[in-house]
């Protein structure tokens, strides 16, 4: 199901330090993002990306549920519509933002936050 490593997201308190750190300290270059409700960045290390999601208490993106605000990796898949039938399947919670926008949530055996993305899509274009 899996084709390769998309992008990893991690969410912070104060966006200006992180960008500091990823942009002037480690060298990524900043990329279009998105206009999302919420603040962020992202930066290109290569072909992955990383995504920065600002939330004054990063602990709110730690719950029960399946979303997009947690600390997450995403992995580029190819069949939208398979990969929300197979995890289904196998009696996973699946957040499906739908074919056209290319983006799906789920939760591993241990509750990390597991995106699987369609480039291409709506938001799932870079």
């Amino acid at each position: 199901m899996v084709i390769r490593g998309h992008h990893f997201s991690f969410t912070v308190r104060d966006l200006e330090k992180s960008r500091h750190f990823y942009g002037d300290i480690l060298g990524l270059k900043e990329i279009e993002r998105p206009d999302f409700p919420f603040p962020g960045a992202w930066y290109a290390s290569g072909e992955t990306q990383v995504h920065l999601i600002e939330l004054s208490d990063p602990k709110d993106s730690s719950s029960n549920k399946v979303t997009a605000l947690a600390n997450h990796s995403a992995f580029q898949i190819g069949d939208y519509d398979g990969a929300v039938e197979t995890l289904r399947s196998h009696g996973l919670k699946v957040k499906a933002f739908g074919k056209e926008v290319g983006q799906l949530f789920t939760k591993d055996p241990d509750g990390n936050v597991i995106e699987l993305i369609v480039p291409g899509g709506r938001l799932g274009s870079n």
